[in-house]
């Protein structure tokens, strides 16, 4: 409706209690239902008779709190008609139940904040964060130069360079932080020291994301979404530590800073890392992007300013007051609960069921390993020559990329119930989830061509066959 002016205050109509004048007296406390009245916004929304002639708001009268005042005292014998208010604000008070209904709602009113949880599923960007898969096995020993390279929990790169002289133990550990859901940790445990680093040393451990994972971070555009890193920590020596994010697209980067301020007590650490308008990610299933923690860095990224910004990577800005998780026997580097998410604020971890993560990992690893007590099957298929063995393994999941294959204790069971040692042939191409595997005997031709063979790992906790796809 069109009006004149400012526009109206919209609400009910309020007939106030009956007031009685007194002589000589100009200020009346309204009430309404024997209650004092103060539910008005201006004084212009009130309509006030006396003796039978309506008064000019703030001219004749005013009000203030629950105080109606008139500009002279009244006589006996004047009467106060009526005193109306309208257009007064009024409260909706809360909802009945079943009375608010979706259409009621804006959209994208009901925030995760109000939720009291996060409900983007896979928000985590980093694949295995509570450490709780291990395909490869929960220890590895003596990691040092030429060590690089993927050991005990899934996604989690070991990674060395220059020609250190420490040595690690990394292992899949229960030291976890208490009451916060996380059954696994991985630990870096120094067991020969280095306490004098050579320029080119580092050690570093990372994850590498595939492109078409992050496409929705919408980088190298105007748009580029902020990250927040939030994880669990747990070493022996205090200090200045690092993480670095690195654009393997366009060689571009940033590093951010931690302190740990006791030793031997978990902490939570969380980090916002700015979205980058430079430079797009592919599209593919190939390494776009890399997460890393250093725990260890010579001179060489040591030397500069450490950035902080994205920037085309600068080695000597890389690692910026880094301390040396290496230089004591005593030294342990532990993490948990990595996450990795758009935005500038930390959700909670995002747990998920033990089954997807495993198969998560299997997008880049898939292990069948034996138990020690009986021979398990791998694939069924036949003798395509005679020192030849042609069979399907279907995997759990689609593999990222074509596969290497390693093994040990693989063998085939042929007709006659013999069993001959086996050796790769030949690696595979998963276009789909099920491939064909080729492998060659040892030696002889114990095969007859076209029957049907089994194969499968022996009755040994130490024989598996493996099929890598690691960015």
């Amino acid at each position: 409706m069109a009006y004149i002016g400012k526009s109206p205050v919209i609400g009910n109509f309020v007939k106030l209690d009956a007031i009685t004048a007194v002589n000589g007296q100009a200020a009346y406390t309204m009430q309404n239902g024997g209650s004092n009245f103060t539910d008005y916004e201006s004084v212009n929304q009130f309509l006030v008779s006396l003796n039978g002639t309506i008064q000019a708001p703030t001219d004749s009268f005013t009000v203030s709190g629950s105080t109606l005042t008139f500009a002279s005292n009244l006589s006996t014998g004047d009467v106060i008609d009526f005193i109306m208010v309208f257009g007064n604000s009024l409260s909706a008070g809360t909802p009945t139940d079943a009375t608010v209904s979706t259409a009621k709602i804006v959209d994208s009113a009901v925030t995760n904040a109000k939720l009291s949880f996060n409900a983007n599923q896979y928000r985590n960007i980093i694949i295995n964060g509570d450490m709780s898969i291990a395909q490869r096995g929960t220890s590895a020993t003596g990691l040092t130069n030429g060590s690089s390279g993927y050991h005990t929990c899934d996604r989690w790169n070991f990674r060395e360079g220059g020609a250190p002289t420490y040595e690690f133990t990394q292992t899949q550990d229960t030291t976890v932080p208490t009451g916060q859901g996380f059954a696994k940790s991985l630990k870096m445990d120094c067991t020969t020291a280095q306490g004098s680093l050579a320029a080119a040393d580092n050690l570093r451990i990372d994850q590498r994301i595939e492109g078409q994972n992050v496409q929705y971070l919408k980088k190298g555009t105007s748009s580029a979404e902020s990250l927040t890193l939030s994880f669990w920590v747990y070493a022996t020596k205090t200090g200045t530590n690092i993480v670095e994010l690195y654009d393997n697209d366009n060689s571009r980067s940033i590093s951010k800073s931690y302190t740990i301020s006791s030793s031997e007590t978990w902490e939570k650490k969380t980090i916002t890392i700015e979205g980058d308008t430079t430079g797009a990610l592919d599209n593919d299933n190939a390494q776009s992007l890399r997460f890393m923690f250093f725990l260890a860095a010579g001179s060489n990224f040591t030397s500069g300013t450490l950035q902080t910004s994205w920037g085309t990577q600068v080695t000597a800005n890389r690692a910026v007051g880094q301390v040396n998780h290496a230089d004591s026997t005593s030294n342990n580097f532990i993490i948990t609960g990595v996450q990795l998410e758009a935005g500038t604020a930390a959700s909670d971890f995002e747990f998920i069921p033990h089954d997807v993560n495993l198969q998560r990992c299997q997008r880049y690893y898939y292990r069948e390993q034996g138990d020690g007590s009986d021979q398990r099957a791998v694939s069924n298929g036949f003798a395509d020559l005679t020192n030849r063995y042609r069979g399907i393994v279907v995997f759990p999941t689609t593999m990222r990329s074509n596969v290497s294959v390693t093994e040990a204790g693989l063998e085939t069971l042929r007709p006659g119930a013999l069993n001959d040692e086996v050796s790769l042939a030949a690696t595979i191409d998963p276009s789909t989830n099920a491939v064909m595997l080729q492998l060659s005997t040892d030696s002889g031709t114990p095969y007859t061509q076209g029957n049907g063979l089994t194969l499968r790992i022996t009755n040994s906790a130490s024989s598996f066959v493996a099929f890598d796809a690691e960015l």
